[in-house]
This record gives C-alpha cells, structure tokens and sequence, in this order.
C-alpha cells in the first residue's frame, strides 16, 4: 500500500502532530533521539507519511546558510529522516527523499544533510554527493574545522557549481553543527 505523502510547515503540526512526530522519531532512531536533534527538525517543512499524528516516516527541510568560496549559499537541509520500523525497506525512504528533493530544487541553492551510516547509501543512490573537501562550523569562537564528519556530509546541487577543494562551513546552531 503506497501512502500519500503531505508537506507541512511545523506550525501546522500542531501539539498532536508534534507528539505523534516525536514518537516516530523516538523509534526509528533506536540508538537514541535527544532534544537537540529534535530542535534542529522543528522550523522548517516536513514531509509525512500518514497521518501527523501518527506519521510512519517523516524528512525535514530547514533553512540553513552554509559557506563556499566566501558566498553564503541558501540551503535546505535535511533532518530526521526516519521510517518506523515495521514499514522500513519497502520504499517509504526513497518516496520522501524525492519529495525532499523536490523542495530542495525548487527553493534552496543547495540541499545538505549529515547522514549516518546506515543511511548513507540511500544518499548516494539518490544523487547526494559525499563532500570530500575540508569541512567546518562557523561558531562563536569564529570557523572551527570539523574533520570528524569527513565522510557523512553530502550535498545536492541545485543549479550552482561546487569546488569540493574549497571548504564547506555551516552555520552556528547548538549541538551537533552537521
């Protein structure tokens, strides 16, 4: 059975959305969901699979500003993507990462996301290139190399050229930068 697929802004999820939302995420991400990644899903659009108040897959698009070659490029960036996990492998992934994509081409210079990896692969199926530059975190303390997510960070573009020689930084925000 194909679910059809909504886009919300989170003001419309309202407070059952949000509780329905938070329980998804709780248990697709079996090593551990905290109120920082939480934070960095709110804000933006969501992309559902089912009802908001018992949704069975969800991907976030926030708008972040990420630095290359001295521009600030307007990028959507995906968070908590996440299928429950009685409905994963059969597509779900796949079906909300093109409507993602399909937010992303048509509003932003580029998509970002920090995958973990076990969903890597899906990514890069996809067209999501691993970013193989230098990356970094415009912080308080000014940019912070951050090589630990070497590897993790892909990008789409969307329209622009990327030199992955330059640098990549992303802007300030608590907790995880990428």
């Amino acid at each position: 059975m194909r679910l059809a697929l909504r886009v919300l802004p989170t003001a419309d999820l309202g407070p059952s959305g949000l509780r329905g939302l938070r329980g998804l995420l709780e248990a697709a991400f079996t090593d551990g969901y905290d109120d920082g990644s939480w934070d960095h899903a709110l804000g933006g659009l969501h992309v559902l699979a089912g009802p908001p108040e018992a949704p069975v897959g969800h991907a976030a698009v926030v708008l972040r500003r990420v630095l290359h070659g001295g521009v600030a490029l307007r990028t959507g960036y995906v968070e908590s993507v996440a299928v429950h996990p009685d409905r994963q492998r059969h597509g779900l992934g796949a079906a909300l990462m093109a409507e993602v994509e399909r937010l992303i081409r048509g509003g932003y210079q580029i998509g970002a996301l920090g995958a973990a990896d076990r969903a890597a692969a899906l990514y890069r199926r996809r067209g999501w290139q691993v970013w193989t530059g230098p990356l970094g975190g415009l912080t308080p303390d000014g940019v912070v190399p951050t090589p630990d997510e070497r590897g993790a960070v892909h990008v789409l573009p969307v329209g622009i050229d990327l030199d992955p020689s330059t640098p990549l930084v992303c802007d300030w925000r608590d907790g995880e930068l990428w």
